[in-house]
This record gives structure tokens, C-alpha cells and sequence, in this order.
């Protein structure tokens, strides 16, 4: 009889879980006489708006199971916001599918999509760590490269991208992202571009990789994840989705229907409201611009360079030196920031500090750093 094989947990194979490692440093913050002020993880604060919470509350009596397809109603609101809010044309409700949470979407995309040992999976230099996260899980060797020519001869299953990019805030042009679907397409690569943070362009253009200026208005092989954690204030409602190529949203929603993947009815009606109304999305685009507009020259006057962060919710700051040593400068102000080495190698001199703070915290922050 053959030995049975040892039970692998799949934690060994993972990091360490990042923010289980700056314990010391929120001590030393939290110990300020003022008391911390916690400028790490960019979730929101604000108030979720009425005709989100209103939606909810009217379908909260539903007592039977959701579709994991997503509502009819909801699939046109992503197709019909995209269009509107990103200039995404060519889709359809069978090219869209609801997730719940941008987070689990990405944690689990290399597994639903059929990926796993002997595949590889390319992630940004500098990237939220969950891309890697779910390439490891699935049993995929991650390739961390900015550019194709990092890549040589070698041809990759799955390539993500992140415009906006969290934490940088980096915004992927046009003639990036038309070479990137390009390459890939001559190579049978799926792209995966998170557009969390889409919505929230402080300088310039980010355009989306479903925008027709990019794929010639030809999604086979892109697929765009979009949230709406932040652009809406929905971090507690999971409510996220994936849009572009038919044929592999229907794979997702195959494999996902037989894992029991359905977002709650009510978050499904809530997440209609949010993306048929654009009037709270500016109202929140407005405020996090007035909080990055105090606290960066804040944190400029303070002797730090501020690379890329012309969207998203972070400023990327950098004096040159290791990031830990940056946090520790912050922590015995009573500010706690995020090591950019949380996000790879490339980010070990930087530090990651988020917007995402009432306006009083800011205020407070930039009398610290005065």
C-alpha cells in the first residue's frame, strides 16, 4: 500500500501576512501623546449615501437564493457604467459578472480560471500582494516584470496589470496598454488589469483596458476588475466585478455557480443604485481630492519625494532610504504608513500613505508633520 501523502496547509506556501509586521511600529505611534493616527490600509470612512442604503434596505425581505450571474438589472448597471463613467463600449450582460469583493475575485482568479502547476503568472514589480497570493495558491509560479521585454521568449498564462496602480497610483497610457493586449494576443495570454481605483484620477487620463482606443473594441482575452469599495464607500458590502471577454466570464461564472459564489440580493440592488447614480461618486471623488491636496505638500515640506500617485488613494513617498526606517520617522510622530516593501522588492524605500482618513485625521496628520 503506497504512504499517504502529508497534508500541505496552503499558509506555508504563502508570505508572511504583510501588516503582521509592523506591530512594533504602531505601538511606538499609538504611544503619542495625541494619540495614532493610522494612514495605512485605504479603507473608506466616509458615509455610504442614501440611494445605496435605501436600495439595500428595499430588497432586504427577499428570503430565496441570488443568482451568482448577477441580477438582470445589475448586469446592465455595469455595462451602462462603464460605458458612461469609462467610455467602455461593445459589451454585453453576458460579459459581465458581480464578485463579492474585488479581493476574493483576484484571490481566486488563477484557480477559476484553470491555472496551476507549470503555469505562470506575471504581476507588477510593485503590486497589492493578493495577485500573488492567488497564483501561489493555485500552485503558479509568479513573475514580478513592468515591461515585456523582462519576459524575453517566455510566454505566461495569466499577466496582470493595475492602472491606477495601488500603491503608486501609476497610470498605464494608451500606447501601453495597446501593446500589452497586443503582445498578448499574438500569444494567447489573458490579461487581467484591476481597475479598482479607475474612478479616482487626480492627473491626466487612466484609460481602461476594455476602452476601445485600446482593444480595438476586441475583449477576447481581457478581463477588467472593477470595485466599488472605494469609488462608493461599499467596503463592507463586497461588492466588486469582472468585465470583458465572454467566453472566459462564462467560465468564471461556471465554476463560481458550482462554488456557491452569489452576492446577496440586497447588495445586488445596492450595487445598482451605486453605479446608476453618479452624483455620490463625485461628491467622494471631491473629498478625497480636498485630503490629498492638504496632506501632500504636508508631507513634501516634511523632506519627502512624492513619486507617480497622480490617481488613487495613496501618496507614494520616498526620502531615499529603507522604508522601515521612513515608517519609524512617521510612527514617533504618532502616523502610521505602510512599508512599501508590503508590495515587492522594488518598493523598499517608500512608504505607502493613505488618503483614506476622515477630514480631522488629515488635518491632524499635517499638523504632525508641520
Amino acid at each position: 500500500m503506497a504512504p499517504r501523502p502529508e497534508r500541505r496547509p496552503p499558509g506555508q506556501v504563502l508570505p508572511v501576512f504583510p501588516w503582521d509586521t509592523i506591530a512594533q511600529a504602531r505601538t511606538r505611534a499609538a504611544a503619542h501623546p495625541d494619540g495614532l493616527v493610522d494612514l495605512t490600509v485605504g479603507t473608506p470612512v466616509d458615509p455610504v449615501a442614501p440611494v445605496i442604503r435605501d436600495a439595500l434596505a428595499a430588497d432586504s425581505a427577499f428570503p430565496g437564493y441570488p443568482t451568482t450571474a448577477g441580477t438582470p438589472a445589475l448586469r446592465a448597471a455595469i455595462v451602462d457604467s462603464l460605458a458612461r463613467r469609462y467610455g467602455v463600449t461593445g459589451l454585453t450582460a453576458d460579459a459581465v459578472l458581480p464578485a463579492i469583493g474585488t479581493k476574493e475575485l483576484i484571490a481566486a482568479l488563477p484557480t477559476h480560471l484553470g491555472l496551476g502547476q507549470g503555469h505562470r503568472v506575471v504581476i507588477p514589480e510593485i503590486a497589492y500582494p493578493t495577485y500573488e497570493v492567488g497564483a501561489l495558491l493555485a500552485g503558479c509560479t509568479v513573475i514580478r516584470a513592468d515591461s515585456l521585454t523582462q519576459l524575453g521568449p517566455s510566454t505566461p498564462h495569466l499577466l496582470y496589470l493595475n492602472s491606477p496602480s495601488n500603491p503608486t497610483g501609476k497610470v498605464l497610457g494608451l500606447e501601453h496598454l495597446r501593446k500589452v493586449v497586443g503582445w498578448a494576443r499574438d500569444r494567447g495570454v489573458i490579461v487581467a488589469a484591476d481597475e479598482c481605483y479607475l474612478g479616482l484620477v487626480w492627473e491626466g487620463e487612466a484609460p481602461s483596458i476594455l476602452d476601445p482606443r485600446v482593444s480595438d473594441g476586441d475583449h477576447t482575452g481581457l478581463l477588467a476588475l472593477h470595485s466599488l469599495s472605494k469609488t462608493s464607500n461599499l467596503a463592507s458590502y463586497r461588492a466588486g466585478f469582472v468585465a470583458g471577454d465572454p467566453a472566459l466570464v462564462a467560465e468564471l461564472l461556471e465554476v463560481r455557480k458550482h462554488s456557491g459564489l452569489m452576492m446577496p440580493l440586497p447588495v445586488q440592488s445596492a450595487m445598482v443604485a451605486a453605479l446608476t447614480d453618479d452624483a455620490h461618486e463625485a461628491d467622494q471623488r471631491e473629498r478625497y481630492r480636498a485630503r490629498r491636496d492638504l496632506l501632500r505638500p504636508a508631507v513634501e515640506a516634511a523632506g519627502f519625494r512624492i513619486d507617480n500617485s497622480e490617481a488613487g488613494l495613496y501618496l507614494w513617498a520616498t526620502r531615499d532610504e529603507p522604508c522601515r526606517d521612513t515608517a519609524d520617522w512617521f510612527a514617533e510622530r504618532g502616523v502610521l504608513v505602510a512599508p512599501g516593501e508590503f508590495y515587492g522588492p522594488r518598493g523598499s524605500q517608500h512608504v505607502r500613505i493613505a488618503l483614506t482618513a476622515t477630514d480631522a485625521t488629515i488635518d491632524e496628520a499635517v499638523r504632525r508633520l508641520s
